[in-house]
């Protein structure tokens, strides 16, 4: 139903405590000019703001992610959005849990409330509008009729867009140990799991399927990063977009199992991917999702090509 039908989304779910939304990924690389041809190629809006490149989606006001120059690439902390009456709640959570709070990272406001995970991620917690979604994203599928030519010309295609940043995969040396970290501590929720291989959590406000998903590996590091597109055309033409602009190491098109997106992987300058996807699942505020732990065969993909042979790699632990 729609709110025509009567029928408004549920932003929040009343009395949980939870995070709301992934509002900001900070990485470091060792040089940003590669990443602002990146991620421009890749359709997004790349600012320039003081030291560092930000990311945003066309005609979004929300910053999604930003760059800032060091050694090496690294994921170097993630925050969330929290409601305002929510932070003292939080404050007390981790004095339940006899979690000690640590000093903002140098460079990083200090607006917020700054701990870390259980692979010494600097993780905030602080008061930020919801930029997770409210409803599942609309995705755009339309048969043409007989007699008319559904395709556009390539000249007439257009740049790929994306709408908003969807998740973040990250590795972990301990999946049940992160989930259980995520869960207790920032309020998400186990969508699905494969075993100690694959874990997705999403957001108990209503967000999609997975806010944030971890891999095994030998410790912390960002493997994707999932931009949500409007259709499978879209995630066709923007795999065209980036191999037009020379980064055509990628894997798709294909369709996910756990969180049933469609989708293609572009491989950035440093060995982690960028995604292209469209259609995933969606968690409302209201409804509580069955978790399953699932075979390995039944985790990854329903269809797609083979996935290039370091799609697991963690080049973070890998140095």
């Amino acid at each position: 139903m729609t709110q025509i039908g009567g029928h408004i989304a549920a932003t929040r779910r009343p009395g949980a405590l939870g995070v709301h939304s992934l509002d900001l990924v900070d990485v470091t690389v060792p040089d940003l000019r590669p990443a602002a041809d990146f991620y421009r190629a890749f359709g997004l809006d790349v600012r320039e703001e003081g030291n560092a490149l930000a990311l945003y989606t066309q005609g979004h006001a929300h910053r999604w992610a930003r760059f800032t120059e060091a050694k090496e690439k690294r994921l170097s902390r993630l925050t969330f959005g929290a409601f305002a009456d929510d932070m003292e709640r939080f404050r007390q959570r981790l004095r339940e849990r006899g979690i000690t709070p640590i000093d903002p990272p140098r460079g990083a406001e200090a607006d917020g409330l700054w701990l870390r995970d259980p692979d010494g991620l600097a993780i905030e917690i602080r008061v930020a509008e919801k930029s997770s979604p409210s409803d599942k994203a609309p995705m755009t599928m339309v048969s043409a009729p007989a007699g008319t030519a559904a395709a556009p010309s390539r000249s007439r295609a257009g740049l790929v867009r994306p709408r908003r940043l969807s998740h973040a995969l990250l590795f972990s040396s301990d999946i049940g140990r992160s989930i259980g970290f995520y869960q207790d501590v920032l309020g998400l929720r186990l969508s699905d799991r494969s075993g100690d291989g694959i874990a997705f959590l999403h957001g108990i406000h209503g967000s999609d399927h997975h806010m944030v998903a971890f891999a095994r590996s030998g410790g912390s590091g960002l493997h994707h990063l999932s931009w949500d597109v409007a259709s499978i055309d879209e995630i066709g033409l923007g795999a065209m977009q980036m191999a037009d602009k020379g980064f055509s190491a990628g894997w798709g098109l294909g369709r996910h199992v756990l969180g049933s997106n469609y989708f293609h992987y572009v491989r950035d300058p440093w060995g982690s991917w960028c995604e292209y996807s469209a259609d995933i699942d969606y968690v409302p505020a209201d409804h509580d999702w069955a978790s399953g732990d699932h075979p390995a065969e039944d985790a990854f993909y329903v269809w797609g090509p083979t996935p290039p042979a370091d799609f697991v790699v963690n080049h973070e632990t890998a140095r």
